[in-house]
C-alpha cells in the first residue's frame, strides 16, 4: 500500500546537524512550520546525525495525529556504539559527537535491527516508508537479502511501503523492474539541470505504478542561488553549469517566477510519476520559503520556452 504523499516533503537531514549544529528549539520550530504549511510527508534516516534527526523528528511528530502524516526512514547503515567514546566529532558531515559509528549492513538481520532501532529513536508505532539507503556498492545483497526482509516487515504491518533512495537512476530502475517496491527517492537526477532519469527510471516507474519522490531539486544549491560561489552535487559548481542556471533563471524572470519555485515544481509539473519534492530545511524561515515557492503559479509556457531554448531535454 502506497501512503499518500504531500506535494512538498520535509527532509530532516539538516535537523540532524548537517554541516552545522542547531539547537532543539530551532529544529522543533522547523517541523512545526512544516506542519503549519500543510506538509505531511517527513523523511529521516539513522545516518542523519547518528540518530539525532530521527529523535528530533519523532519528538516533534509524536504529538500529531499518527494517521495524518507519512514518515519515512532508511535502512542500510547500522549505528554501532563506540565502546570507549572520545571527544571526537562525526566525520561524515554532521556536527554531532562521534558516539556511534556507521556500518553498512544490507542483511536481513541488519534490516530488522535497523527498523527496530529507528522505531525506538522515533518513538512511533510504525514506519510508513522504509528506503534502502544508497546501496550502490551492495546492490545484489540489497536485492536478495534486504528487500525480502522489508517485504516481510511490510506484510507484518511494521511498514506500509518499501522504497530505494539513491542519487543515480540505473540501480533504482532495477528495483522497479525486479521487485515490488512502492516508491523511489531519487536525489538530483531529475531537476532543471539534470533530466537523466527520464531515460530509464521515470518511464519504468510510470509503467509499474511506482511513485517517485525527488530529492536534491536544487542540486545542492546551484538552483537556489546560481552565483559564482554556488555548489552542484556538494562541490563548487563548474562555470558552464552556473551559466546554464543563470539562463534558466532569466527565462523564469520573464514570467515573474522565482528560480526556486521552478526548481521545486519542475518534477511534478512535467512527469506524472513524480509524487513529491523533498527539501531539506534547517529552520522555520526556510520551511516557509519553500512552502511559498511550491505555491507560485507557473504557466505551462515557461517549460515550453525552456525546452525550445535548449535548456531542458527535448523529451521533457
Amino acid at each position: 500500500m502506497k501512503p499518500p504523499l504531500s506535494p512538498l516533503g520535509f527532509g530532516a537531514a539538516p535537523i540532524g546537524n548537517l554541516f552545522s549544529a542547531l539547537d532543539d528549539e530551532t529544529a522543533r520550530a522547523a517541523v512545526d512550520a512544516a506542519w503549519d504549511s500543510g506538509i505531511r510527508y517527513f523523511d529521516t534516516a539513522p545516518h542523519y546525525g547518528l540518530g539525532l534527526s530521527e529523535r528530533r523528528l519523532g519528538a516533534a511528530l509524536g504529538e500529531r495525529p499518527r494517521d495524518e502524516f507519512v514518515l519515512s526512514t532508511k535502512v542500510g547503515r547500522i549505528l554501532d556504539p563506540v565502546p570507549a567514546p572520545v571527544a571526537a566529532r562525526d566525520d561524515q558531515g554532521f556536527d554531532v559527537p562521534a558516539h556511534h559509528v556507521r556500518r553498512w549492513d544490507f542483511t536481513a538481520d541488519g534490516v530488522r535491527r535497523s527498523i527496530e532501532e529507528s522505531l525506538e529513536r522515533l518513538g512511533l508505532d510504525r514506519i510508513d516508508i522504509a528506503y534502502l539507503h544508497d546501496p550502490d556498492d551492495h546492490v545484489e545483497q540489497a536485492l536478495t537479502e534486504a528487500y525480502p526482509a522489508l517485504e516481510k516487515l511490510r506484510g507484518e504491518g511494521v511498514l506500509r511501503a518499501i522504497g530505494v533512495g539513491m542519487n543515480q537512476s540505473a540501480v533504482p530502475t532495477r528495483f522497479v523492474n525486479e521487485t515490488d517496491i512502492d516508491v523511489v527517492l531519487l536525489a538530483g537526477r531529475y531537476t532543471l539541470l539534470d533530466q537523466s532519469a527520464a531515460a530509464d527510471l521515470l518511464p519504468a516507474a510510470e509503467a509499474r505504478g511506482v511513485a517517485v519522490v525527488l530529492g536534491g531539486v536544487f542540486n545542492s544549491g546551484l538552483l537556489a542561488d546560481p552565483r559564482a560561489a554556488a555548489t552542484y552535487d556538494y562541490v563548487p559548481a563548474p562555470p558552464e553549469l552556473i551559466r546554464r542556471a543563470l539562463d534558466i533563471e532569466a527565462v523564469c524572470a520573464a514570467y515573474d517566477v522565482p528560480l526556486r519555485a521552478a526548481a521545486l515544481q519542475f518534477g511534478r509539473s512535467t512527469y506524472p510519476a513524480v509524487a513529491s519534492a523533498l527539501v531539506g530545511t534547517r529552520d522555520a524561515e526556510q520551511v516557509r520559503d519553500c512552502a511559498a515557492m511550491a505555491g507560485v503559479p507557473i504557466p505551462e509556457t515557461l517549460w515550453r520556452d525552456l525546452r525550445e531554448r535548449g535548456l531542458l531535454a527535448a523529451g521533457v
